[in-house]
């Protein structure tokens, strides 16, 4: 059976997590970073080598001002917090998006725990941080523009494999699998690695995602095991 090596997840559900339960939202984005520490240490556990999360997209500036801030300084609280453990247990964070408008203080804390981490062997941990695909592809294009304006190399060369190495980061292998949590009558990617998930097995489950932790996680990988996947070739 084939053993994924890189599993992406759109993490969604933690307002109607909160909502059904009468409590705020926050409550809802607190509990769920108890299921990113779940995944984590199940990522660990199972020898994954990647784990992506759809941390903060670049669609969520448009939520109110007051839950952005909040969103910001969780994000802060979790590095803090969590950047010991995930040190000593030799995961690697990485981060991709457009980094540079993050609030200053989740800013801070994310270079502090890229610095602390980055020497580490084990499971890479991508927080995607105003992160949207299309302007990952966008900006891949500006940057091969720049190039040709610097050195106008040979565009009749220009492949597939070329592209990917101006994305943010080119290191980052294809996922084999992606996980939408609370996907109740949600079953799309919302702008979510849309270049690199063209061959990546897709699975959309209804559980929110302060919901979703290492029992869901496991059946998720199991049925992955038992997916045949051809790359657009034929069963031999």
């Amino acid at each position: 059976m084939q053993e994924p090596i890189h599993v992406a997840i759109i993490m969604d559900g933690n307002g109607r997590w909160a909502r059904k339960r009468g409590l705020p939202r926050v409550i809802g984005h607190r509990q769920g970073v108890e299921s990113v520490r779940a995944i984590v240490k199940a990522s660990t556990r199972i020898g994954l080598r990647y784990l992506t999360l759809y941390t903060f997209s670049t669609e969520n500036w448009q939520r109110p001002a007051d839950e952005v801030s909040t969103l910001m300084d969780m994000l802060e609280e979790m590095l803090v917090k969590e950047t010991p453990e995930l040190h000593k247990n030799n995961v690697r964070i990485n981060a991709i998006g457009r980094l540079e408008a993050l609030h200053d203080n989740a800013r801070t804390a994310l270079q502090n725990s890229l610095d602390q981490t980055s020497k580490n062997t084990g499971l890479v941990l991508t927080l995607c941080l105003n992160y949207g695909s299309r302007g990952e592809i966008v900006d891949a294009v500006k940057k091969v523009i720049e190039r040709d304006r610097r050195e106008r190399f040979d565009l009749t060369c220009f492949e597939e494999t070329e592209l990917t190495q101006y994305l943010y980061d080119p290191h980052l292998p294809e996922p084999d699998i992606l996980i939408r949590t609370g996907a109740k009558n949600r079953e799309r990617l919302s702008n979510f690695l849309l270049w690199q998930i063209a061959y990546t097995e897709i699975f959309f489950t209804e559980t929110l995602w302060p919901d979703f932790r290492d029992r869901e996680f496991t059946e998720v990988i199991q049925s992955f095991k038992e997916r045949e996947r051809l790359f657009g070739g034929i069963q031999s």
